[in-house]
Formats: structure tokens, sequence, C-alpha cells
């Protein structure tokens, strides 16, 4: 079952919490153009300035060092509905976070 990420509907935020024994920092922000990310483990920038698309993998590759990935879910869209790509005004609601180890990839 992949862990859900609390997240809260604000445009910019910090989340510090530990995936997988990894300590990680989440950067969640919007910009014109859409909803970004940034993903640091032990203070090292893994990712950065990575779009938020609903359910497309955040990290991707695990040569970047981050055992598992993130992805963004539309809890209100679905295949046959209108799912979108995140916002921050729906984080938490209509759009979750979750973190997926490498065995629920």
């Amino acid at each position: 079952m992949p862990t859900l990420i609390p997240i809260i509907a604000t445009p910019n935020q910090t989340m510090t919490i530990p995936l997988s024994g990894q300590p990680c920092r989440i950067n969640v922000y919007q910009k014109s153009t859409g909803l970004y990310v940034d993903l640091y483990v032990n203070d090292a920038l893994i990712i950065a300035g990575i779009v938020a698309l609903n359910r497309v993998k955040i990290v991707r590759d695990a040569y970047l060092g981050f055992v598992g990935d993130l992805a963004f879910y539309d809890t209100q869209g679905d295949q046959w509905g209108n799912p979108q790509d995140p916002d921050y005004t729906g984080l938490g609601t209509r759009w979750l976070l979750y973190y997926f180890s490498p065995a629920e990839l």
C-alpha cells in the first residue's frame, strides 16, 4: 500500500518526512505554468523543478539515488471522467501525493 504524504492546499510548502529510511525534504510550489516538485534526501538535491502530472512518477530513475518514487493522484477524475494535473488549490483533497516503495512500483 503506497504511503500518503500529508500535503495542504497552499501554493508553496515544504515537508520533511522519512520515506523507506531516507530523510526527505519535499518542496511543492505553484507557478503560472503548473505545480512543481523538488526532492532532497540527506539535504542532497535529487530532482528539482519537476512538473507534477496526474499519475506520472516524479523521480523516475533509481540512479538519482532515491529509493522508490512519488506521484500525485486525482481523486475526482478517472479514465472515464476528467482527470486533471495537480494545482495547489486541491492539494490534500482532490490531488493526493503518494510515496511508492520499490516493491510497489
